[in-house]
């Protein structure tokens, strides 16, 4: 009988194609509206792996994985699977897809080295929403351009801002 080492043994327990995957723990951020929008959105969707919810960064998620580093679950979306398996980024919301009845054949595509392309995209483009929602909605630094502030729009070159002239020779800014 041949005798495994430690390091080997610990990967193989984790093999996809030994260990089935037969429950997911998604971890999502509460107090982002997107992530609660698409939380409910997940749970309304037929799954073929059951998913379970928890905030992350909470004492739940804490209590029930010890072992994972929950801030950095609270920047970018985690995935775990009931035998150990994580999944961050575009493979957690791959694995999530992959466990929906009905998106399941988009997540094989997205499996793939060009749909993973579109899959980071995705995640990154919902990561610059959240960060402009965390600065109040203002992700560009402020809130409308106004033609009273200074601000002119050309189609060719876009916004441009020529601060006002000042009447008394004192400006707001000075």
């Amino acid at each position: 009988m041949r005798t495994v080492p430690a390091r080997e043994a610990d990967r193989a327990d984790r093999d996809a194609r030994r260990v089935p995957v037969r429950r997911l723990t998604v971890l999502y951020d509460a107090g982002c509206s997107l992530c609660r929008f698409l939380r409910e959105w997940l749970g309304r969707q037929p799954q073929l792996v059951p998913l379970e919810f928890v905030p992350a960064g909470s004492a739940e998620a804490c209590a029930r994985l010890p072992g994972l580093d929950h801030r950095a679950t609270l920047e970018e979306i985690t995935v775990v699977g009931d035998a150990g398996q994580v999944y961050r980024g575009a493979a957690a919301w791959i694995v999530v897809l992959w466990a929906l009845r009905e998106h399941r054949p988009l997540a094989h595509r997205l499996s793939t080295p060009a749909g993973a392309r579109i899959a980071r995209a995705a995640v990154l483009s919902a990561a610059k929403w959240r960060q402009g929602q965390e600065r109040g909605g203002v992700g560009w630094g402020g809130g409308v351009y106004r033609r009273g502030d200074g601000w002119t729009y050309d189609p060719f070159v876009g916004w441009t801002h020529h601060p006002p002239a000042c009447a008394d020779g004192h400006c707001a800014t000075d």
